[in-house]
């Protein structure tokens, strides 16, 4: 049994992650913490979902064989939500970073006037 594996890898890098999104103040740091962690989780729920020796689901071959396509396809969903979410954080990012000149979680709280 191998303990270095894709599972494994996956589940470091899911941890490493939200390491970063707990301990770091730097609002960039966090936002590549974020993509760590979503990487991490992508890439467990295809190495999950993974069937040796199975083959494309392309034609009328042999269905015993034929991998899942639905996982897949899920995965790219995901990788494409994961795109969408880190454009809108940098977006934020430049508009608060112009705004109060600062990329520090800490400073722009304070500075963020109380209702």
């Amino acid at each position: 049994m191998q303990f270095v594996t894709a599972q494994n890898i996956s589940l470091v890098l899911f941890f490493i992650g939200l390491y970063g999104v707990l301990t770091k103040r730097n609002i960039i740091k966090t936002i590549v913490s974020v993509n760590i962690m979503d990487f991490g989780a992508i890439l467990f729920l295809i190495t999950v979902n993974y069937t040796p020796g199975s083959i494309p689901p392309i034609g009328d071959t042999d269905l015993s064989r034929m991998a899942d396509p639905l996982p897949q396809a899920l995965m790219i969903t995901a990788i494409v939500i994961g795109l969408s979410v880190t454009a809108v954080s940098l977006t934020i990012f430049i508009s608060l970073f112009r705004k109060h000149g600062t990329a520090d979680w800490e400073h722009v709280i304070r500075r963020v006037p109380k209702r």
